[in-house]
């Protein structure tokens, strides 16, 4: 809880950093970071008290980017209790934090900006706001610039918002579609990828989302490229992709099936895959006969299980 000291008010505290001077501006604002950081009895004082949170919104928008950070530091500990979701998630600081990913002023900001989106868009009931406020297109135009750092934050938000059905057509509209692959391809890192292809696979899922797939030109090669040197994660969002692709288009399938090392790529995975991409790959395989598709044309058969 708060300590008793009056200067330890919440109250206290929020006029402190509002005062005239940048140093106890920070100072207040460091403090109410400090106690919203680990306590959710805090962080429920600090939203409760009447006017602070519009505060913090205001305060969001300085041109300082230490007031900035600190102010979206405390909004996104805020967003940590589950009550609180609903309420944080405004139209005008949505609005705020769709400017900060598409042009922060600082490392830190753009961070917590896309970390707050992710936090707040974990209540299913806001993912549809975050549409309706262009944050998904807004996303996705970020990610266009690639910026290390930031990249995982951004995709963790986008993976979240496009849970809701609404939103993976403002993706897949926005372009998102060549832009996760362009993420996977010239990435050395796995988290990146593996993140990517997951939300590609929830894209697949719908018709728009898988339309723009199989038109992405060279989808198959690049499909078992991922195959070939990704991690084990990756390649069960790959393989979820390809189900998706050949349940489309037996175009695809054979396309697949004529690249050399497909067949003993996804036979491999049969048999040292994790759990889910041994059963990914077993639907390939199945398919791949129920097309009468010779699974070995690279003339190295081997004997597996199926």
């Amino acid at each position: 809880m708060l300590a008793r000291r009056p200067n330890d008010t919440v109250t206290e505290l929020l006029t402190l950093a509002q005062s005239d001077s940048h140093e106890d501006q920070i100072k207040g604002l460091r403090t109410l970071a400090s106690l919203t950081k680990v306590s959710p009895q805090n962080r429920n004082l600090v939203a409760e008290t009447n006017g602070n949170i519009q505060t913090l919104f205001a305060l969001s928008r300085s041109s300082s980017s230490t007031i900035e950070v600190l102010s979206l530091s405390i909004l996104f500990n805020l967003s940590l209790n589950s009550n609180l979701k609903h309420t944080l998630a405004d139209m005008e600081l949505i609005g705020l934090l769709n400017n900060i990913i598409l042009a922060p002023i600082s490392l830190d900001s753009g961070i917590l900006a896309a970390s707050l989106i992710c936090s707040l868009a974990m209540l299913d009931k806001n993912k549809a706001k975050f549409g309706v406020a262009g944050t998904v297109q807004a996303l996705v135009e970020a990610l266009k610039r690639p910026r290390r750092a930031t990249s995982h934050h951004l995709l963790s938000s986008l993976s979240e918002l496009v849970q809701f059905h609404g939103n993976c057509s403002l993706a897949v509209r926005a372009g998102a579609v060549p832009v996760l692959f362009g993420v996977v391809e010239r990435t050395e890192g796995e988290d990146l990828a593996v993140t990517s292809l997951a939300i590609l696979g929830v894209l697949a899922k719908f018709k728009e989302g898988i339309d723009a797939i199989m038109n992405t030109k060279g989808v198959v090669s690049f499909m078992v490229d991922v195959l070939k040197r990704r991690c084990m994660l990756s390649k069960e969002g790959c393989a979820e992709i390809l189900i998706r692709l050949f349940e489309e288009s037996e175009k695809c399938l054979r396309d697949a099936v004529g690249v050399p090392e497909f067949s003993s790529l996804v036979a491999d995975l049969s048999v040292r895959g994790s759990a889910k991409a041994r059963e990914k790959s077993g639907i390939i395989m199945k398919k791949m006969m129920d097309a009468n598709l010779d699974p070995f044309l690279d003339g190295n058969a081997m004997i597996y299980d199926w």
